[in-house]
């Protein structure tokens, strides 16, 4: 074996804001229906550098050395009052921690009566360029969409770094009949090595049932089959308190784990994992 074989060292930066959007839409609105795969993702990226960098053969010496997760977050008691909240953040956090991600949090602040993200991006810039600075790596991958981190890139292009952009852009009509569009920034894919157009890899008839995409998505659990017939979740049921406490009314709408119920004078929101004794 050679002497000179060395790896091509790959560092991986998420904007968690960003990458927990495109989850949710290939979860919610796709008809993947599914979330984004963490250690898929990896995979794909070592594959795709090895590729990229010619060494289509050599994909154990494409590895990823680093893994950074930038977001803000609630604190602990914003969290609390909402259901479940903790939980799922500490399932997400478990999944990353599987896969040698580091997280990076700073508190959401209060902006005119709503929750946002302040200096997140000028963090993961800051940190990006330092880790690259001493630690020589390779390829840098920004799963992020901002013009802003231009400037980031044109310091990593400067150091021989090449930089690989995960992309994502898609459109559709949320539950309120509102337009959602993302579209990543035109600056920020022409400034960067490796640009890659994430949708159309996924959508593509070509790659779509390939191993490598497939292998993106977390696998989706099997649903049991019921033998009993389905209640009608359409039939009307007066709101009323029964002896026991309970009160029952009716079930406006269900998608994807999540469903509000007909409760004036506001409707009531529930997710699937708060339900007992029933089949959602």
């Amino acid at each position: 074996m050679s002497n000179n074989v060395s790896l091509t060292k790959i560092a991986v930066f998420y904007d968690g804001n960003y990458f927990y959007h495109v989850s949710n839409y290939y979860n919610y609105v796709h008809e993947r229906k599914s979330r984004i795969s963490i250690k898929g993702l990896h995979d794909f990226v070592r594959h795709k550098v090895a590729e990229l960098e010619g060494e289509a053969a050599a994909f154990r010496r494409c590895q990823i050395v680093d893994a950074h997760y930038f977001r803000g977050r609630l604190s602990a008691s914003e969290a609390s009052s909402k259901t479940n909240q903790l939980y799922y953040e500490r399932v997400f956090e478990d999944i990353l921690m599987s896969e040698g991600v580091t997280t990076h949090y700073l508190p959401l602040r209060t902006f005119s009566g709503r929750k946002t993200e302040k200096g997140v991006d000028v963090w993961l810039a800051l940190e990006v360029f330092e880790l690259a600075f001493y630690k020589r790596f390779d390829v840098v991958v920004l799963i992020a969409s901002d013009g802003d981190y231009v400037p980031l890139i044109r310091k990593l292009n400067s150091l021989g770094i090449r930089v690989m952009v995960l992309a994502w852009d898609f459109e559709f009509i949320d539950d309120f009949g509102n337009s959602r569009t993302t579209r990543t920034s035109q600056d920020l894919l022409e400034e960067v090595t490796y640009p890659i157009a994430m949708h159309e890899l996924i959508d593509s008839r070509t790659a779509k049932d390939s191993f490598l995409i497939e292998n993106l998505f977390v696998p989706r659990p099997e649903k049991e089959v019921d033998a009993k017939p389905a209640a009608d979740k359409k039939k009307p049921v007066i709101v009323g308190k029964k002896e026991n406490g309970l009160k029952t009314s009716t079930i406006l709408s269900l998608k994807e784990g999540f469903g509000f119920i007909h409760y004036p004078p506001n409707n009531l929101f529930f997710h699937y994992s708060e339900l007992e004794n029933v089949d959602f």
